[in-house]
């Protein structure tokens, strides 16, 4: 019966694991010919990626454009959120902000591309005609995970404000606090660790995706992922490992990121719970 019992969890979660074995084995995959791209043992394949001019262009302007979009998704989807809780209690409510997250990415792609390239709607109106769809500075990259990501955000900050004890805010005032001490000390306590983890996941995926970049992104700079695909499928096998490195790279950044902030929250977590 013990015994039992120790392997029913390990059962159910087998569905799961064997889910993971994929992106698993192919990252083992990834880094196995990147340090063997002859068959030999070598590492110069990452000396010439870490080197390579395109490569650090396209890390930074991927840094930028995932931490652009993950920082006013949060906070736009925040703001949203304290200030439509009342609405959002109402099933129509939430119908009309969770709609947008029924069409995928390369829909609202389309949706910037339409609305703000050259001679579209919303850049006629502009000053100068001025387009921000295929644009160097990735603004319209940023929109597309805007339009997307707010709504999953306020998806993710509701079930907190919907049971967040109240009283807080009350003892709050009562003890003379002002509305930032409210924000500080009843709301975000509480609300901070799920605004990293959704973070954590909107920052995973933009910094890595491939369709939204290659939709409206520049042709230069290239985000890491239009760079990586390049390498991958040129006629030129030699820039094949440095495809194979990049995603290594690139996982790897996520990763110690991801376990930064994931122990950051637990910690957080633990304070609010011990009463600290």
């Amino acid at each position: 019966m013990k015994l039992s019992a120790r392997i029913k969890p390990w059962l159910l979660l087998t569905p799961a694991l064997l889910f993971l074995l994929l992106p698993l084995y192919g990252l083992w995959s990834a880094f196995r010919l990147s340090v063997y791209p002859d068959g030999k043992l070598t590492g110069q394949v990452y000396v010439r990626l870490f080197s390579h001019s395109d490569f650090l262009l396209s890390f930074l302007y991927s840094l930028w454009i995932a931490a652009a979009s993950t920082f006013l998704s949060l906070l736009i989807g925040w703001f949203f959120t304290r200030a439509f809780v009342p609405m959002l209690e109402r099933t129509g409510g939430r119908l009309t902000v969770w709609l947008p997250m029924v069409f995928p990415h390369f829909v609202w792609a389309y949706l910037v591309l339409l609305l703000f390239q050259e001679g579209g709607l919303v850049s006629g109106l502009l000053p100068g005609n001025r387009a921000y769809a295929n644009d160097p500075e990735g603004v319209g990259i940023i929109l597309t995970y805007m339009g997307k990501e707010i709504p999953f955000v306020i998806l993710m900050l509701l079930p907190v404000y919907l049971t967040r004890n109240r009283l807080y805010d009350d003892l709050t005032e009562t003890l003379g606090g002002c509305w930032i001490s409210k924000i500080r000390d009843a709301e975000l306590p509480f609300v901070t660790p799920v605004l990293i983890e959704t973070g954590i996941i909107i920052f995973a995926f933009t910094f890595s995706a491939y369709e939204v970049p290659a939709l409206v992104g520049a042709t230069f700079p290239e985000m890491l992922s239009i760079l990586t695909f390049d390498w991958f499928y040129s006629g030129d096998w030699s820039e094949r490992p440095l495809a194979f490195a990049a995603m290594v790279f690139l996982t790897t950044v996520i990763g110690l990121i991801s376990l930064l902030l994931f122990h950051f929250i637990n910690k957080m977590r633990r304070n609010i719970t011990e009463g600290l």
